[in-house]
């Protein structure tokens, strides 16, 4: 089924504001839900609205929060989230990265208890847009333990996103945006949801069997995501859980803390303008990307696309055609609705 980007977009921020959400944060969760979605990530989209909800009703993330500084430089801070909704503390932390970043050249910005990020190819363009090449490591507490070690079956680390984004004068920002696993849990739930397989390679079961089927993934005992590229996934994997969850002053995968889900968030800002002349490393980025996709094509009729593109193709076309949602999803937040005694007169049509 198909529904308007921006009649969703109503309908999650009004779910939020009846879950306790204030206008202004509400509005905000529901952009950056639907946005993934816009974007194909919709395993990082409205997917997630009736467990955000039901983590607001138990107390496990926390509306309204205003993120704390612990320490702070001209350059650096430490963050701490405070439990709150990922939607608003990441974007409170990345503002603050902005400003120092925009004084002083560079910046650092240690997060930690955040609630979910989301999608995190959200943060480098929100810095890409105030003209910032940023880099961005995440990890997740015990709660988001996915992913079995190179040579392990048992599931010991997050799926440790990395992202980062370069400002292109004229067009859109370079985008990256990537899990040192396989997979992200989200698309095993997207595909549980839709009863489909998953792709091969991507997962093992409890004893080490590669499986495609999501349901062993949430089984009991439970499978487990495989890194990207073996031992180098893992070895990056390892590398972000330290800058995510030891640096920031959170925690690295930690079973005692699998009472919640927390992000922490290590983000580098930087300013080619205080590098050197800013149209020598404009020109520079844009003779690279003209030189790779002049590359001859496996495909005559195919496409180079450099990071990001694919998404604002996906987001133009969801735009006009509307945001696919399966039933499943749909009837969780059905459901969701009927709890916040949403009137079934604001929930907007969909269409097959």
């Amino acid at each position: 089924m198909r529904i308007a980007a921006d009649r969703l977009k109503q309908l999650v921020a009004q779910m939020f504001g009846r879950a306790g959400c204030a206008t202004d944060e509400a509005d905000r969760v529901a952009h950056y839900l639907v946005e993934a979605n816009l974007a194909g990530h919709d395993s990082h989209g409205v997917i997630r609205v009736a467990t955000y909800i039901g983590w607001l009703r138990n107390g496990k993330v926390l509306p309204n929060q205003q993120a704390q500084i612990v320490l702070e430089t001209d350059v650096l801070a430490v963050v701490d989230g405070r439990f709150g909704l990922g939607q608003s503390i990441g974007e409170q932390a990345v503002r603050l990265g902005i400003q120092k970043a925009t004084r002083q050249g560079v910046a650092v910005i240690a997060l930690r208890d955040s609630g979910h990020l989301g999608r995190i190819g959200d943060w480098p363009i929100m810095a890409a847009r105030e003209n910032l090449l940023s880099l961005h490591f995440v990890n997740t507490s015990g709660a988001g333990m996915l992913v079995a070690p190179f040579g392990g079956i048992s599931r010991r680390l997050s799926a440790c996103p990395v992202a980062a984004g370069v400002p292109i004068p004229g067009g859109s920002p370079m985008i990256v945006d990537i899990s040192m696993c396989t997979i992200a849990e989200g698309k095993i739930k997207v595909a549980f949801n839709k009863g489909v397989q998953l792709p091969e390679g991507c997962m093992i079961d409890a004893q080490g069997n590669p499986t495609t089927d999501p349901r062993i993934f949430y089984g009991d005992p439970p499978g487990s995501i495989l890194s990207i590229g073996a031992h180098k996934g893992y070895a990056l994997g390892m590398i972000t859980e330290i800058l995510a969850g030891a640096l920031t002053g959170g925690s690295c995968t930690n079973p005692a803390r699998a009472d919640r889900l927390t992000n922490g968030m290590l983000s580098i800002y930087l300013d080619c303008r205080k590098f050197g002349p800013e149209e020598a490393f404009h020109q520079e980025v844009r003779r690279f990307i003209d030189f790779v996709k002049s590359s001859e094509k496996l495909d005559p009729s195919g496409q180079i696309l450099v990071p990001g593109e694919i998404e604002e193709q996906t987001r133009a076309r969801r735009l006009a055609n509307g945001i696919e949602l399966d039933e499943t999803t749909w009837g969780q937040i059905l459901s969701a609705c009927g709890e916040l005694s949403i009137s079934p007169s604001d929930i907007p049509p969909t269409q097959k």
